[in-house]
């Protein structure tokens, strides 16, 4: 059985630490390599190149990570339940 709380939290952060990853890789490489695309079309309102927009990206990546969490465990509990050997 998963805990829901600690997968919750390890997605959220590791989304957020994806995204800075990405922001620093647009950062570092070419223009044709850049991720700013994507991460405009997967973010609500999100900016390339803002503090705003940084801080907004940020915060979207962790809930989205900890959103998947919160959906994932409790899914995965209950299978683990119902399919389980008595």
């Amino acid at each position: 059985m998963l805990n829901t709380k600690r997968v919750a939290w390890a997605l959220g952060l590791w989304a957020a630490i994806t995204f800075v990853v990405c922001v620093i890789w647009g950062l570092v490489t070419p223009g044709s390599l850049h991720m700013h695309a994507f991460l405009e079309l997967v973010l609500p309102a999100f900016k390339w190149l803002t503090w705003w927009g940084f801080l907004l990206g940020l915060a979207e990546s962790f809930l989205y990570g900890a959103y998947a969490g919160l959906v994932f465990c409790p899914l995965y509990n209950w299978l683990c339940r119902r399919w389980s050997q008595p």
